[in-house]
């Protein structure tokens, strides 16, 4: 008995599923017929416009005659098998009438919907949300630019397919740099700078974009071997952890090189390459790239702590050198406000700032936050001991990488009208920075 009852229960539940199924299929069947009628209704008024003056009598009134009926058909909500003859109907005369207007495949209309498209992205950048890529690690590791990652071990280097996806995942740009012969390995140092002598390039991206370089050259058995990377990419950071060197190991090597041409010294490495083999192997990851609001600062000014974009061509510490661009910052400093710098900390109007966890981070060394050290001797602004006063209609900005930034305290303020927005979330690369901003 119960058994029965169950099996009965079953074939009844299975009857009204079926059938609210299928009330519901036809509903929704109904549903997307009238908005193809209205589609198409639409359709028919752009041929009226567009061609009514082209057209003879019996032509206009025939199109005329087959808009109004699917018109009416819908208005009506008459089942889709009488609404499909209409538009039928309706396809027929468009066929002939209808003209380039009736090709809505057309090039024509193809382009016009990518011009739309272009006006409606420009508006939206340029009042409301920006794109913009962190290029450097002044801010690292509040947000990161281009890095490099090593890899030491051959064996270790991604295939073709693993290149690809991290291509696509991260960003990375695979470099490797081949041994011509076997011998020695020698590379030229700047002995101004301590760093890995370069010169720059211009060439393109992805063989398509217009990019600008750095290039850098290497010797195997005194053959030169070139190699470009990106020109905000620290290529010194992949080149010292691929050889295992510190900043003063190659200073060391540099002082004892006998080889030298001016400022240059050639510096022969402890490692030996072989023909045909890759002796440097390294990613270049690419930088955050984020959002950047446009809009609140139109509503709210700008706050301590604040990530903070602005452009540079009213700058001229940066624009003598660099043009007009977007840069980001911190932003630790209103008119008025006095700043000043005691290694490690950062003291706004007389006491330790505040607005942004990297502001304590930094004061207390934390992990990779390294602290905040006074401006350069010669010129500049927050030199030791010494305090900055923000004037009117102008910002202060530093970098949370106080010891490879140039910040405020190496070309002085931002000016109120050059400031931009702030960045609002990290699309990519997807890593654990991506979602909103610190």
């Amino acid at each position: 008995m119960n058994l029965g009852f169950l099996i009965v229960l079953l074939l009844a539940l299975w009857l009204c599923w079926y059938g609210l199924g299928s009330l519901y299929r036809m509903r929704s069947r109904k549903s997307r017929m009238l908005v193809n009628a209205e589609n198409w209704i639409e359709v028919a008024e752009r041929a009226w416009h567009y061609r009514r003056d082209q057209l003879d009598e019996s032509e206009r009134k025939d199109l005329l005659a087959r808009t109004e009926a699917l018109r009416k058909a819908r208005r009506e909500r008459a089942e889709p098998e009488k609404i499909k003859l209409q538009i039928e109907a309706l396809d027929a005369t468009l066929r002939q009438a209808g003209g380039r207007i009736y090709r809505r495949g057309s090039l024509v209309e193809n382009v016009e919907f990518l011009l739309v498209a272009a006006i409606v992205i420009l508006g939206v950048r340029t009042y409301f949300v920006q794109p913009f890529k962190i290029p450097t690690n002044s801010m690292w590791p509040s947000y990161y630019g281009m890095t490099p990652q090593v890899y030491p071990d051959p064996d270790q280097t991604p295939g073709r397919l693993e290149q690809a996806f991290r291509f696509l995942a991260l960003g990375a740009d695979y470099h490797e740099i081949v041994a011509p012969a076997d011998g020695p390995i020698s590379v030229a140092v700047d002995t101004r700078t301590g760093r890995l002598f370069w010169e720059p390039q211009s060439g393109r991206r992805w063989l398509i974009l217009p990019g600008s370089f750095r290039e850098y050259v290497f010797y195997v058995n005194d053959v030169a071997v070139r190699e470009r990377v990106p020109l905000d990419f620290d290529f010194d950071a992949a080149f010292l952890e691929a050889f295992e060197l510190t900043p003063t190991q190659l200073m060391t090597a540099v002082r004892n090189s006998p080889r030298a041409n001016g400022p240059l010294r050639f510096v022969t490495l402890a490692r030996r390459a072989e023909a045909g083999k890759a002796f440097l192997s390294f990613d270049v990851l690419t930088g955050d790239q984020l959002f950047v609001d446009r809009v609140s600062y139109h509503f709210a000014r700008p706050a301590v702590g604040q990530g903070f974009v602005f452009r540079t061509g009213n700058i001229p510490g940066i624009a003598i050198e660099y043009g007009d661009q977007y840069y980001i910052k911190r932003l630790v400093g209103l008119p008025g406000d006095r700043i000043e710098i005691r290694d490690p900390a950062l003291y706004r109007n007389g006491s330790p700032i505040q607005g942004s966890p990297a502001f304590d981070r930094n004061a207390r060394r934390d992990g990779l936050y390294r602290g905040y050290l006074p401006g350069p001797e010669n010129g500049g602004l927050l030199r030791e001991g010494e305090e900055a006063i923000v004037p009117d209609d102008h910002f202060f900005a530093l970098g949370d990488n106080s010891s490879n930034s140039a910040d405020g305290r190496y070309w002085g303020y931002v000016p109120a009208a050059d400031v931009v927005g702030k960045p609002l979330f990290i699309y990519f690369p997807f890593t654990s920075r991506w979602g909103r901003t610190p």
